[in-house]
């Protein structure tokens, strides 16, 4: 059971976890995620992205990793393995493949444990038969998902289609825009995926290079503490034990008997999928501060972007206002599920709304689109793919282009 409690936050829970207080094997007292966050000391440390999956990981109670080394993940899975060999983790070993990594995961997750794992590219494709699995199975399973090109000629630099990949694989979507991003989405991903009116996976995803191959200042809180485990008994299906054999999860053999009873239950278990999907939001909200950031919502020309495509926003706001071009900025921190009212709200007196995006599908400008009112505001754009960066002149560029005035193209500077 859970109570409300006064809080720095609004609406926020605090576990009544059976093991709250108690300690670990490695001597990390169980504590409660708000507490972690809200009522701890943190410290600042200077990391890699690799370096802050491997800080989360430590404090997390995760039971099992298995890893599969692919460029840009490979560093952070490698990392889970000293925990591993520290005593942090009760299993971690490498899989065959992708593939049968997450079926690995899967597999350790149908018998309790809490489990996380890591992927990018075409390993994330590769492994995509799993991902809708996980979601029927109702595994809270945690994938960090290091973005990167997935298409030929072959590319290891950021690039964020695998996003559009798993946009209806039935997994929750976080998408970090820095390595604090990172570390925070990690450890509260996993008490909302475990909430039993969710219990879904969940892709903790971040931009490749940009994020795991560089150093930024993190907070961390004091590693002596650590996330309350996860309880599979609360699972809204059955954990695997000796009650309760892997046949059980084909649910009752009924469904194979009866086409019209086989569709109508896969029909309405994906409707239940969506439906824990969206109760996820009141988990979600009080932990991240909202499913956005908003500032300057009042001027008439918006950046709406996610990951680190918000970062080059930010700069390009900067660029924008000292030609006086005022321009607002929308961070979107979930992608799944989609904050439809927020970004309404957003965006409801803006005349123009940018969407820069590290890829060349325009995923977030579709979503975006299918929801606001007069969509013709929404400008898909700019884009780039590939590993290639975006210079902040290049939104800036875009932005004044469309409001018809004059640039000078940022390939010709310097000729």
């Amino acid at each position: 059971m859970n109570k409300q409690v006064d809080s720095p936050k609004d609406k926020i829970i605090r576990s009544q976890h059976v093991k709250l207080g108690t300690k670990n094997k490695k001597d990390q007292t169980f504590t409660d995620v708000n507490t972690m966050f809200y009522d701890t000391e943190m410290t600042p440390n200077f990391l890699t992205g690799s370096e802050v999956i491997r800080a989360a990981i430590k404090i997390a109670s995760v039971g099992t990793s298995v890893a599969y080394p692919i460029t840009p993940q490979s560093e952070a899975a490698a990392l889970i393995g000293e925990l591993y060999s520290e005593g942090y983790l009760d299993e971690y070993f490498r899989g065959e493949s992708e593939f049968a990594v997450m079926g690995q995961c899967a597999g350790a997750s149908f018998a309790g444990h809490r489990v996380f794992t890591t992927t990018a590219g075409p390993g994330t494709l590769r492994a995509m038969e799993n991902f809708p699995m996980w979601a029927g199975s109702r595994l809270p399973i945690q994938v960090c998902v290091t973005m990167r090109g997935i298409n030929s000629p072959l590319s290891i630099q950021p690039d964020t289609l695998e996003a559009h990949f798993l946009l209806e694989s039935g997994m929750l979507m976080w998408h970090a825009e820095t390595a604090q991003d990172l570390f925070d989405f990690i450890l509260k991903g996993f008490i909302v995926a475990e909430q039993p009116d969710v219990h879904l996976p969940i892709a903790t995803m971040c931009d490749g290079f940009f994020v795991t191959h560089t150093k930024d200042t993190v907070l961390l809180p004091p590693d002596d503490i650590c996330l309350t485990p996860y309880d599979p008994y609360k699972s809204p299906v059955p954990c695997m034990d000796m009650e309760c054999p892997p046949v059980r999860m084909m649910r009752d053999p009924f469904i194979m008997k009866s086409n019209y009873i086989s569709y109508m239950t896969h029909a309405s278990w994906q409707q239940e999928i969506r439906a824990a999907m969206e109760r996820s939001r009141k988990h979600t909200i009080p932990l991240l501060d909202g499913l956005i950031d908003t500032h300057d919502l009042d001027r008439e020309i918006l950046i709406v972007s996610s990951g680190t495509a918000v970062s080059q926003g930010r700069e390009a706001i900067r660029l924008l206002e000292e030609e006086g071009i005022k321009v607002g900025l929308v961070k979107i921190k979930t992608i799944r599920p989609f904050p439809h009212e927020e970004v309404k709200e957003a965006t409801k007196n803006a005349k123009h709304i940018f969407v820069p995006e590290f890829n060349m599908a325009g995923w977030l400008a579709r979503e975006i689109k299918a929801i606001v009112p007069d969509n013709h505001r929404v400008v898909a754009g700019p884009h780039v793919a590939g590993g290639m960066t975006m210079p902040s002149e290049v939104i800036v560029e875009e932005i004044k282009k469309y409001l018809g005035m004059k640039v000078s193209s940022i390939s010709n500077r310097g000729s």
